[in-house]
């Protein structure tokens, strides 16, 4: 397909919409993007808030065919066959920055298991999920900066699981009155925590005692990525230096509150930013120190 430079003007413009009006810190994290990429860092968000909406927003309707339908635009975006701007801005950038198509299939099997599953047996499961849901992304910017290389994957793979397993933490709340729970069952009982006291709220030794695990675990994946902002070029070095001191920030402010995420969310604001990324412009970001205990992930 060939569009002309105000259609690509146009569908660009809608995906920066979309994406700024789901994303809170969209624009902000745009602006750390240099401008020639901006653009396809629209496209890409637009993309998954469509699928997202279609998983979890309430009241809609044949959700897995309307993924389906998705699924089906990608492919023909692919095929230089579009009928939709977010698509029309998806293959340009695609054909630009060599955005590899697997990668959105990922992000569309998560969706589609939002749909159909909602707890996870054990944290083995949970990581399959994240290698689908959150990984991809982290992808999709190294290669919007010309990486593709299996080493830098990997580690941003570390990253992207670590922040997706921290908003799980942030949001077991949230997630529990959707009828989600992300916290393994297997951990649950491991615990001693059941169904009725996450409903309850109950944030007692029990709780603490296995969210600290979780955490633990979620550290361990942060510190194996810690390296990747140093092995990419500067402008992309701040910003993800910046999102690895933003998760565990998180993480931190978790543990400040005992961990009763119930009744006190943690969550970064505006200065919170500003502060973490004049850290993130000053200098490499620290290892752990020798005194933090070490988790073994399952492989």
């Amino acid at each position: 397909m060939s569009a002309t430079q105000t259609e690509l003007r146009s569908a660009y413009a809608e995906c920066r919409r979309l994406a700024s009006r789901h994303y809170e810190n969209f624009p902000t994290a745009s602006y750390l993007v240099p401008r020639d990429r901006r653009d396809a860092l629209a496209a890409v968000y637009a993309f998954a808030r469509y699928a997202d909406d279609v998983a979890d927003e309430p009241g809609v309707e044949n959700r897995l065919e309307k993924l389906a339908d998705w699924r089906a635009k990608l492919n023909a975006s692919y095929a230089g066959r579009i009928d939709h701007p977010v698509f029309l801005a998806l293959h340009d950038s695609a054909e630009r920055f060599q955005l590899s198509r697997q990668n959105f299939e990922n992000l569309l099997t998560a969706f589609e298991s939002d749909v159909v599953v909602s707890r996870h047996p054990d944290f083995n499961s949970l990581l399959k999920y994240c290698t689908c849901s959150a990984n991809p992304v982290g992808r999709l910017v190294l290669e919007l900066f010309g990486y593709h290389d299996a080493h830098l994957f990997e580690l941003s793979d570390y990253i992207c699981t670590a922040l997706q397993l921290t908003n799980f933490w942030q949001d077991v709340a949230i997630d529990f009155s959707r009828d989600r729970i992300y916290l393994p069952q297997e951990d649950m009982a491991r615990f001693n925590y059941s169904l009725d006291d996450l409903r309850e709220g109950r944030c007692d030794h029990h709780w603490q005692e296995l969210l600290a695990m979780e955490i633990a675990r979620t550290r361990e994946f942060f510190e194996r990525g810690r390296n990747l902002p140093e092995e990419v070029q500067p402008k992309l070095r701040t910003q993800l230096r910046l999102t690895w001191l933003g998760g565990t920030e998180i993480l931190s402010r978790i543990e400040a509150v005992a961990f009763d995420i119930f009744h006190r969310r943690p969550s970064l604001g505006k200065l919170d930013f500003l502060r973490l990324y004049l850290r993130a412009r000053r200098a490499p970001l620290k290892a752990r120190g020798a005194h933090a205990p070490t988790v073994v992930i399952p492989s």
